[in-house]
């Protein structure tokens, strides 16, 4: 094989790859990291400027707040599949404690206030981390044997959790034991689902 027929090979195999993980990255939802994100002009500008260690601390915390975005937004959805299954009209109004109806309450007139765009048109979606906890334990004949096995275990878990959750929200770097906290935790989380 000449050197010519040696690079549209190669080249053509490089295609065939790159096809198939595309295929791959759309079955699964993920993204192999292949392609860099595109960026903004005010991007382009001004985040260079930004210290280089910084930036790759930044990088490395961004996985993190992933995490909880994640974990906070499902444990939500979480809690109205439940309050939904139970049938209970005005679930929001008659099951959630009055503590957490009035701290969304300012949270949604402070937001409006603001004039900002509305982060969501669910109450829910204006709870914080430690206020899903209290719902959930004020609500355990629903929760508790069919969602959760242990009301103590859901304390701990999302005890330790809204500790960890601190330095991520505030951008505070995690120290290693922490990020090795913050995976036993999740791991705690997904154990305490019955």
């Amino acid at each position: 094989m000449n050197r010519s027929s040696a690079v549209r090979s190669f080249a053509m195999a490089n295609m065939l790859l790159e096809a198939d993980l595309d295929k791959t990255e759309e079955q699964y939802q993920i993204d192999l990291g292949r392609v860099k994100a595109s960026t903004s002009k005010i991007e382009d500008a001004y985040f260079p400027q930004f210290d280089l260690a910084l930036r790759a601390e930044a990088k490395r915390m961004a996985r993190h707040y992933e995490i909880f975005y994640c974990l906070e937004r499902s444990i939500r959805q979480l809690l109205t599949d439940v309050f939904d299954a139970s049938n209970e009209e005005d679930w929001w109004d008659k099951l959630v404690p009055d503590v957490v109806k009035q701290n969304v309450r300012k949270s949604v007139r402070k937001e409006r206030e603001s004039a900002v765009t509305p982060r969501s048109g669910r109450d829910i979606d204006y709870t914080t981390f430690g206020e899903l906890s209290e719902i959930i334990k004020s609500n355990w004949n629903l929760f508790g044997g069919t969602v959760f096995s242990d009301i103590k275990a859901v304390e701990k878990v999302m005890g330790n959790l809204n500790s960890l959750r601190n330095p991520i929200a505030h951008c505070s770097p995690l120290a290693d034991d922490e990020v090795l906290r913050l995976e036993l935790s999740l791991r705690d989380w997904f154990r305490i689902i019955a």
